[in-house]
């Protein structure tokens, strides 16, 4: 039942502060087709270019969007400051092709930066490597590039670096306090730790992801492609998993296929009890503000959150507790968690081979009580031990059958720590018997 590892620095806030929200915004929503428009589409550089004379976001409000993270019980924020495309949405000394240069003239990062500060908000960045606008990018036809460079290009790999270094220095000094900084698709393969440790040096609590130019401080697997998160029971290594509210796009799509509300609590409680953290993103309209579906979308989030979020903060995960493969345990002091992240298939839950009576069991989610037994049930063969062990009745799973469910089960000060684990390695599957069924 050990902990994560953590940091023993200014980073640790990472490990208090569970879940963010992600925002990608720039010329692509204009469109509202992919935040990867320039490449996926194509369009040409010189029409995508054009977009910026349409960029108006006159209803762009930092306080606004730190309002809808609110209601999602969301405690940080991850800003795309330059997707691939190479719009910069600061205003960057070090290119013409940026936010303030466009009709709406303003620094919106400043004006993000400035909220966050007074609301005592966490902010982190997005930066792509990629960027095909810059002439001296170096393009070889590999993800979010061109085939070859374009006429008037200048490739050059360390030119286009000097960009990147120049640009990172230019947000970690001028914004106030930055949390995080999200390298993103380091198609390049240039590898320089020095990026990293100027990071550091300028912003000491600002945690790194994995996918720059160097060693990083978290993991970041993407939607629910990483099937090893889905068979590991807790993370060992700081990890930040993302999602957006749609399948399609991460950015403003107004016919975007959206991802249900159970899915995503589903998503979000595997992540957080397996002890990390959890990006949920989504993509402004074009002028600026959050379309009334995300605002609800963050609004229901949050009336399920902010009700069981206790099981997932300042916690740490104990599935090794229990053979029931159906669910995951975190645990605070003498209170154990039981995640029902699966679809439930019983009215009941079932923590063999817990045999102590709690104190009181309770579901999160709407604050009622659940009953509770300790008891034998027949076993799966002649022969076959059956052992007492705890079992949760009558939990509501039909009343409640599009929410991820959560109990809090309370025992006497000192028993939990007296319970034995070992129903799985570290980071691995486990495996059971089939009387570990729900």
């Amino acid at each position: 039942m050990d902990g994560l590892a953590k940091f023993n620095d200014a980073r640790d806030w990472f490990f208090e502060n569970r879940f963010g929200l992600f925002v990608h915004w720039g010329l692509y929503a204009i469109k509202g087709w992919h935040e990867q428009e320039i490449w996926r589409w194509p369009v040409s550089r010189e029409d995508y270019a054009e977009y910026a004379s349409q960029f108006n976001p006159v209803r762009f409000d930092a306080n606004a969007w730190l309002d809808a993270a609110a209601a999602a019980g969301m405690d940080y924020v991850v800003f795309t400051t330059k997707h691939i495309d190479g719009f910069c949405n600061w205003d960057s000394a070090h290119t013409d092709f940026k936010i303030t240069n466009t009709s709406f003239g303003r620094d919106v990062l400043k004006e993000l930066s400035d909220a966050c500060q007074h609301r005592g908000v966490p902010l982190c960045l997005y930066y792509s490597i990629p960027d095909m606008h810059h002439p001296n990018y170096p393009h070889a036809g590999r993800p979010y590039e061109y085939a070859n460079p374009l006429e008037g290009d200048e490739p050059n790999v360390h030119q286009y670096l000097a960009y990147v270094e120049a640009q990172a220095r230019e947000l970690l000094t001028n914004y106030g306090p930055i949390h995080g900084w999200w390298w993103d698709a380091n198609v390049i393969e240039h590898v320089d730790e020095s990026f990293h440790d100027m990071i550091h040096e300028l912003q000491p609590q600002a945690v790194i992801n994995n996918r720059g130019f160097g060693r990083g401080d978290f993991k970041t697997p993407e939607r629910d492609w990483d099937n090893s998160v889905n068979a590991m029971v807790k993370f060992e290594k700081p990890t930040e998993a993302n999602t957006s509210i749609g399948l399609i796009s991460w950015s403003y799509k107004p016919d975007e296929d959206y991802y249900s509300d159970w899915h995503l609590q589903h998503s979000v409680a595997k992540i957080l009890a397996k002890g990390g953290n959890y990006l949920l993103n989504v993509g402004p309209q074009p002028d600026g503000a959050f379309s009334g579906y995300s605002q609800a979308l963050l609004s229901r989030m949050g009336s399920w959150f902010k009700r069981v979020r206790e099981a997932f903060c300042n916690v740490e995960g104990c599935s090794d507790l229990t053979s029931n493969d159906k669910i995951l345990l975190t645990r605070k002091g003498d209170t154990l968690y039981a995640v029902l992240h699966k679809p439930p298939v019983t009215t009941s839950v079932r923590l063999k081979p817990i045999d102590t009576e709690p104190r009181s069991v309770t579901l999160l989610n709407t604050g009622q009580p659940i009953e509770y037994v300790i008891n034998r049930i027949p076993g799966y063969g002649p022969g076959v031990e059956a052992k007492p062990f705890l079992r949760l009745l009558n939990v509501p799973v039909n009343e409640l059958a599009g929410q991820v469910l959560v109990l809090k089960i309370e025992f006497a000060p000192g028993e939990v720590a007296q319970f034995s684990g070992g129903h799985q390695g570290q980071g691995t599957e486990r495996e059971f018997s089939a009387d570990a069924y729900e």
